[in-house]
């Protein structure tokens, strides 16, 4: 029988966290689980009080911790250092608070870890609207349906709907989570690129299915093209943190450069037909976000809570 923990942060979301609680006791499965949520809020402690409100009776073992400094990686390496500590899972699995995933999630994981031997493995993610943002949005990061045929996978990119080995983390200096990302996300990135950096194996479990709620004030174009702007900012923060060659730098450099010349022309290509007019100015907010952390700065986007 696998041991699981399934590691969630949290902050000023309690609806969202009580759902993914919910949805959590109802999971089909022969795993030895529980579950611990880091309060990233020491103030209101919303979170931890949904989790006193249904520890009672409560179908798996529920932790909550509080972690007063304010960020995303820190909340997460408090997470990982509580389970590295007090449990013996295998396995650390980790959903964002406005996720919930399907009875079958968990074991749509063990399966695919099973089949492929993955030290980190990532999960699809569907999308709820509270308000639906039009066909422009279709094909839009943060917007879009994440999701990749099962099997081993080259990168991850993201640390929502994900399910890492105990192992992984051992080996792994710390912190886990790089904390100059605290509020501007990317952590999630730079640390899958450090266990890529050590030869882990990755792999995607298409069934391994949650939903993410995507409020109404996120599902509109500025927040589309601000998202692309902090992508684009963090990735290349990540990119220019492991020293690439002279030749890596070029290279990027030139990418930026052609998403510059070519963009703009496909943007008056694209702009009737509504499904696609977005993307090309998406692209070129991402590449001022890497232009902009050239330059040393950086775009805060979590300083923001967007749903309940």
């Amino acid at each position: 029988m696998s041991r699981v923990a399934v590691a969630i942060p949290t902050f000023r979301r309690p609806k969202g966290l009580e759902r993914l609680l919910r949805a959590l006791a109802q999971l089909e499965t022969s795993a030895d689980v529980e579950i611990v949520v880091a309060d990233n809020d020491a103030v209101m402690h919303e979170g931890a009080d949904v989790c006193g409100k249904l520890a009672n009776g409560y179908r798996w073992p529920l932790t909550a911790i509080m972690v007063s400094e304010r960020g995303i990686a820190q909340a997460r390496n408090a997470l990982v250092e509580h389970v590295l500590a007090h449990s013996g899972a295998e396995f650390i699995a980790m959903l964002d608070d406005d996720e919930w995933p399907e009875p079958t999630w968990l074991d749509a994981f063990l399966r695919v870890q099973r089949e492929t031997g993955a030290d980190a493995l990532r999960g699809t993610i569907l999308r709820e609207f509270e308000s639906a943002p039009g066909k422009w949005a279709a094909a839009l990061q943060g917007m879009s349906a994440v999701r990749a045929a099962s099997g081993p996978a080259q990168m991850i990119d993201g640390a929502g709907n994900v399910m890492i080995a105990r192992t992984a983390f051992e080996n792994l200096s710390k912190p886990y989570f790089d904390p100059a990302f605290a509020l501007t996300g990317g952590e999630d990135r730079d640390f899958f690129t450090r266990l890529q950096r050590q030869g882990r194996r990755f792999a995607w479990a298409d069934d391994a299915v949650c939903t993410e709620f995507v409020p109404a004030s996120r599902a509109n174009l500025a927040w589309a093209l601000m998202r692309a702007y902090r992508i684009g900012n963090s990735d290349m923060r990540v990119f220019l943190k492991y020293a690439p060659a002279r030749g890596a730098q070029l290279r990027e450099i030139a990418k930026i450069a052609g998403a510059i010349l070519l963009y703009p022309v496909l943007q008056l290509a694209l702009a009737p037909i509504p499904a696609r007019r977005a993307e090309p100015l998406c692209k070129l907010y991402r590449a001022a976000g890497k232009i902009a952390a050239i330059f040393g700065r950086h775009y805060n986007e979590y300083a923001v809570v967007h749903g309940g």
